[in-house]
């Protein structure tokens, strides 16, 4: 499988229309000849800028949405958009909700809307997500299509920056299936050897590879950590990004997760 992370660096100097036809362009040009790529966790709105939030939702349909379909559809290839604030439709909003959820995007080679995972676990203490986003409740598990392998396809859980640091959600993912964990992040340099030590540990303990996109530059004040990482289902490194903007590329050998299972089976001595 070949992949390609866009580690997406910006400033609050950069308007998020601009933003959005910037990142399209990068995955009209990076993506060609790949299996997947993947975006950042809320590359568009800004991670941090938590006060721009509600004026920059949109519905999964939206503008952001329908620009990164016709990037994945041009690119012909399976594209993780990172997550965008969404304005959910009223129906959807029980009594004393917000209506807004962090919302990952997942298309198809045609464009088509594959999955949507709203992030489980909010990031702030009581504060930033917790009081203005309403948690998901649905552990996400799919098939994605190998742009370069019709026919083929690779079972994957999806999860959002701090859900890495809860191993029972990839237990979820793992019992549904999942060979790989795809964790797009806004994930801040203070906290970066957090970020790094997380993904290993999520590969290791679940024999799964996990490929973490992170974001790059700094904005609403604080500084972001870069490394996106892509990290084999034995806890290898296979490659690790800097901390500026940068294309991460990278061809995994999914069979290698198979025969790493069958060499070292201790997901078979599980007992809890």
């Amino acid at each position: 499988m070949r992949v390609a992370l866009i580690q997406v660096a910006y400033g609050d100097d950069e308007p998020m229309d601009a933003r959005i036809e910037r990142v399209a362009g990068l995955v009209r040009e990076h993506g060609p000849g790949h299996d997947l790529v993947v975006l950042p966790e809320l590359w568009a709105p800004g991670g941090f800028a938590y006060r721009e939030w509600a004026d920059r939702a949109q519905p999964i349909d939206g503008p952001i949405g329908q620009v990164m379909s016709a990037a994945a559809r041009d690119a012909g290839v399976t594209l993780h958009a990172g997550s965008i604030v969404e304005q959910r439709e009223s129906s959807s909003v029980a009594d004393g909700d917000h209506g807004l959820s962090n919302t990952s995007l997942v298309y198809g080679p045609d464009g088509e809307l594959i999955a949507a995972y709203r992030k489980i676990h909010r990031f702030g203490f009581g504060a930033g997500e917790p009081r203005l986003m309403d948690a998901g409740e649905e552990v996400v598990v799919v098939d994605l299509p190998l742009a370069t392998s019709p026919g083929e396809t690779v079972r994957v859980g999806l999860s959002t920056c701090y859900d890495l640091r809860f191993p029972e959600l990839y237990r979820r993912q793992l019992d549904d299936g999942a060979s790989v964990f795809l964790v797009p992040a806004a994930w801040p340099a203070p906290r970066v050897r957090h970020w790094t030590l997380l993904a290993h540990a999520r590969a290791v303990e679940n024999q799964c590879v996990v490929i973490a996109c992170n974001t790059a530059g700094t904005h609403a004040g604080t500084e972001m950590g870069g490394h996106s990482q892509v990290v084999s289902a034995k806890g290898d490194a296979l490659a690790m990004a800097g901390t500026g903007e940068e294309v991460v590329r990278v061809e995994i050998d999914l069979d290698e997760t198979a025969q790493w299972r069958e060499q070292f089976p201790v997901l078979a001595d599980r007992r809890l």
